[in-house]
């Protein structure tokens, strides 16, 4: 591990991960390529046992906000992940060696990293509005879809539970892209994998 790179694991945190393909070239520019890491990351999920709170694939890199495993290590669920994307993809090699790995110790910075997540897309001018960027978290904030991935949320929370969420107001904008407004609920820990709690966002993160 180079000078100076500290990971702060096994402590109850949320991570927020980045990682990146080698050189940061765009080996997941393709629908394809975002397709299959989709698919690992929800199998590595189930393997390892860990919540993922939110991401986005973006051409060149991933950002991730996950729960520590309750089977191993966050490091080993990582390479797990990262193998298992580029073993499917041709280009080699596919992936940078390490990864940036930040501890979300409040509420106010989970939200915080969403927030950013959700927006890298409209910032890189990949997309006009965070809805547009299907291969990220933000459709499922939005909408309670079921997409891919699993992601611990409110939506999830209650259809786990058998509960039923308020109706939606859809709006102008919104409506456009099949997205909907969430009122505002009281917000409410959870506990999956024996994972420590996180606090869920009850509201939907507009840009």
């Amino acid at each position: 591990m180079p000078t100076g790179l500290k990971r702060y694991q096994q402590l109850g945190d949320l991570h927020f991960v980045t990682f990146s393909c080698y050189h940061r070239l765009p080996y997941l520019m393709s629908a394809e390529a975002k397709h299959i890491f989709e698919h690992s990351l929800e199998a590595m999920r189930g393997k390892y046992g860990f919540c993922v709170a939110g991401y986005v694939i973006m051409p060149e890199h991933v950002h991730l906000l996950l729960t520590e495993p309750h089977v191993g290590l966050l490091a080993i669920a990582l390479q797990a992940l990262k193998i298992s994307v580029s073993m499917r993809l041709p280009e080699r090699p596919f992936w940078q060696r390490r990864y940036y790995d930040f501890n979300v110790f409040s509420e106010a910075k989970r939200v915080e990293k969403l927030r950013y997540m959700h927006r890298n897309p409209v910032a890189r001018g990949l997309a006009r509005a965070p809805q547009e960027w299907l291969w990220s978290s933000f459709n499922h904030y939005a909408t309670g879809g079921i997409g891919t991935v699993e992601i611990e949320s409110p939506w999830t929370m209650a259809r786990r539970e058998g509960l039923v969420l308020p109706d939606v107001q859809t709006t102008g904008h919104g409506a456009a892209f099949g997205v909907a407004q969430i009122p505002h609920l009281r917000t409410k820990s959870v506990r999956r994998y024996g994972a420590p709690k996180i606090q869920l966002i009850t509201n939907l993160l507009m840009p």
